[in-house]
Formats: C-alpha cells, sequence, structure tokens
C-alpha cells in the first residue's frame, strides 16, 4: 500500500533534538559516558504531598472517568493562586482553561485566532512549540529578533506595517526558553498598546514563573490592560517536577480561554484527575518547595557560571529559568560547537539556531543535573580543548 503524506507534514521535520538523541545513543552504545544538558526536564522529584496524593486517588476507581474541561477544584486553585501572588481577580468558569501541558496550548492557540496567510509575531530565539503552532493553523511566523544589545526584548517598532495589520497573535515569555531573562513593566505596557492597536490577541508563556533568581517575574495580567489583550499559559511541568503528568492552564481573556476551550473540547476528554487533584494542591502549597528548588537552581547557576568561567568561558547570568544562555566562542556556528561538545567532551547541548536564525552564535544549557555533575561537565570541556581551540 502506497502511503502518502500531507503536504503539512513537511513542515514537521525531525527536531535537532531527534539528532542529539541519535548522536548521544551512538555514543552510550559504544560505552561513553554522556551527560545530558540539552532538555529541561527537571531532574528532582515532584513534592512528596504530589506523589502520595497521586498514589492514593489512584486507588480510587471513580477517579478514572473523564474530566472532560477541568475539574471546578483545579479552575477554582487557579484563580486563587493568581490573586494570592499577582493581584489579579478571575472569573474560574469563564477566564481559566485546562491544558495537557503548555506545549497543547501553544501549539492549538494559532488554530482558534488565524487563517491561513496571517501572522503570528513570534520571539527569535523562541520555544520551537511556537512555529509548530504556527505551521499547524497554516500562518505565517514573522520572528522578532531578540539581541543582547536590547536586553533580548523585541523591538516592536520594527515589526512592517503590513505585518502588524494582517497579525493576529503575538507570543513573548519572560523568564523565556531558551533565552532566560525577564521584561520591564515598561515593556508589558508597549506590548499591551500595540496589541490594542492592532487587534493582536498577545500570549505570554509563563511556564517558568517560578523559576527566578533575584526578583520575581511579572504576570501580563497583572499589568494595566493585560486582561483585555491577552492570556496567559503556565504549567505545573517545571514548577512541580510534574512534566510528565501533563497539566497547565490557560488564563485571561474570556473570549480567547472560550475559543480554546471550544477547541479543546474537540480535541481530547481532560487529564486524570488525581493528576488536577495533585496540581490544584500544589499551586495551593505553603511549603518551602518552591523556595528550596529557586535556591538549588540558584547554586547550580553559580556553580556553573564561576566554573565556566574559571576555563575561559564567561557566560551572562540567567535571571531565571533552568536554562543558561552561552554566547559561544568565535569560531563555528552553534550546531558546529555543540556537535563539538558531544563528540569530543561528551557533553549535550542544544546549539542556539535550533531557536531561530537569531540563536545563531550560542547554546542552551540546561541546570538539569546535580551540582557533581555539571562541574564534571565543565571539566571534560576543559579537557577536551574546544575552548582554548577557538579563543
Amino acid at each position: 500500500m502506497n502511503i502518502n503524506k500531507s503536504q503539512r507534514m513537511n513542515y514537521f521535520q525531525q527536531s535537532i533534538f531527534s539528532e542529539l538523541l541519535k548522536r548521544k545513543n551512538s555514543k552510550l552504545s559504544e560505552g561513553v559516558d554522556m551527560i545530558d544538558l540539552s532538555i529541561g526536564s527537571p531532574d528532582t522529584p515532584p513534592p512528596l504531598f504530589v506523589t502520595r496524593m497521586i498514589s492514593d486517588l489512584a486507588n480510587d476507581p471513580m477517579m478514572y472517568q473523564y474530566t472532560l474541561k477541568g475539574t471546578v477544584e483545579f479552575h477554582k486553585v487557579v484563580t486563587e493562586n493568581y490573586l494570592v501572588n499577582y493581584g489579579v481577580r478571575m472569573n474560574e468558569d469563564t477566564q481559566v482553561a485546562l491544558l495537557m501541558g503548555s506545549q497543547d496550548g501553544l501549539v492549538h492557540l494559532p488554530l482558534v485566532l488565524c487563517d491561513p496567510g496571517d501572522y503570528v509575531l513570534v520571539p527569535d530565539p523562541g520555544y520551537t512549540a511556537y512555529e509548530a503552532g504556527c505551521n499547524l493553523a497554516g500562518a505565517i511566523k514573522y520572528p522578532m529578533p531578540l539581541k543582547k544589545e536590547n536586553g533580548f526584548l523585541p523591538d516592536l517598532s520594527l515589526v512592517p506595517e503590513d505585518v502588524c495589520q494582517k497579525a493576529k497573535l503575538m507570543i513573548i515569555s519572560y523568564p523565556g526558553n531558551p533565552v532566560p531573562v525577564m521584561a520591564t513593566e515598561g515593556f508589558f505596557k508597549e506590548a499591551i498598546a500595540f496589541a490594542k492597536k492592532y487587534d493582536i490577541v498577545l500570549l505570554h508563556d509563563f511556564a517558568y514563573s517560578e523559576l527566578y533568581f533575584e526578583k520575581k517575574p511579572i504576570s501580563l495580567l497583572s499589568v494595566e490592560g493585560g486582561m483585555e489583550v491577552g492570556i496567559e499559559m503556565n504549567s505545573l511541568s517545571k514548577s512541580f517536577s510534574m512534566a510528565g503528568c501533563r497539566v497547565a492552564y490557560a488564563a485571561g481573556n474570556e473570549q480567547v480561554i472560550g475559543l480554546l476551550s471550544s477547541l479543546k473540547s474537540n480535541l481530547d476528554y481532560g487529564v486524570f484527575h488525581p493528576f488536577q487533584m495533585a496540581a490544584a494542591k500544589a499551586l495551593l502549597d505553603h511549603s518551602d518547595f518552591l523556595k528550596d528548588m529557586r535556591s538549588s537552581l540558584r547554586n547550580r547557576r553559580d556553580l556553573l557560571l564561576s566554573s565556566f568561567a574559571d576555563i575561559g568561558w564567561h557566560i551572562d547570568p540567567p535571571e531565571g529559568s533552568m536554562f543558561i544562555w552561552a554566547e559561544i566562542p568565535k569560531g563555528n556556528t552553534s550546531l558546529e560547537f555543540a556537535f563539538e561538545l558531544l563528540e569530543r567532551a561528551h557533553v549535550v547541548v542544544t546549539p542556539g539556531s535550533a531557536f531561530g536564525e537569531h540563536g545563531e552564535g550560542y547554546v542552551r544549557i540546561a541546570m538539569v543535573q546535580p551540582e557533581n555533575v555539571l562541574i564534571k561537565a565543565v571539566q571534560q570541556i576543559k579537557n577536551s580543548g574546544i575552548l582554548s581551540v577557538k579563543a
């Protein structure tokens, strides 16, 4: 039988992550000990109260029914969390949507806002799901360069007028992935005014809202006008190490949430009830779990930066998330440099070009290993001679 793929599938090729995995597995098969710092998957377990609740509830046969759009408890807790943390009041029935991980929302949102040929303004470099969502909807991705000299904030004045007129969605993310910096309140106000002027929905990908160091990130919805033009998506994956549970939410503008909820009612039947219950408990958590997680990440960040500096690789400190955005020495492309690290230092990182044209010249390093392993990774990079060759 001859199977023909749709033309749409031409936009969904194997990612760089697949190539990195293939090369890593090849090394592992040769008996090489690899250190993987490429994927942002937390290496620490969820809070004990999360695992206990899931375990206990999983024994209840009534927990295996469809949850559809999400439980009342989960929706209510999301609004309570916003009120406590950001002073934002929302309607739990109309301004919150359950997601199967934030990737679910990021990829599907363009479908409810864009027709083929419409523009979506996306950060470059930016998370790969943004482009996937554009491709799924047949929308045109318009990259907004994030440059070091501009604090990695997009210059909205550079977006051409004809693109602005055809744009239906703009995506921002602070602290972001792969660029782990914060945005100012002034930038959020500028983005809100821009969105209002051109009737563009503003999406703030807020997946790293709890992973910060010196200052707390700003919620779009807490800024005047933010609720009028946009929504925020957040996930339990990073903040509470619940990546495999696939629990997240979208919150904000009632019309946008309604459209997204309507689409999702045709796509899935909700998230496993125990996962939602555990997520609700986590969002109301008053323990030191998040404080301890931030402290651990801060220690890893400081250890890596000082250790890299000791071997001649000076990197700007991230303000949030679980990533380091490292400018590479001159000489090779980010892809070539990442492959050299893999082959010669046996350390896996992600080339910046995987996140867009303006990610060239950088690699993303995920702080997802214990401190002793991170030190080992730095030592292996030093011993490989890669940095001295490129200097």
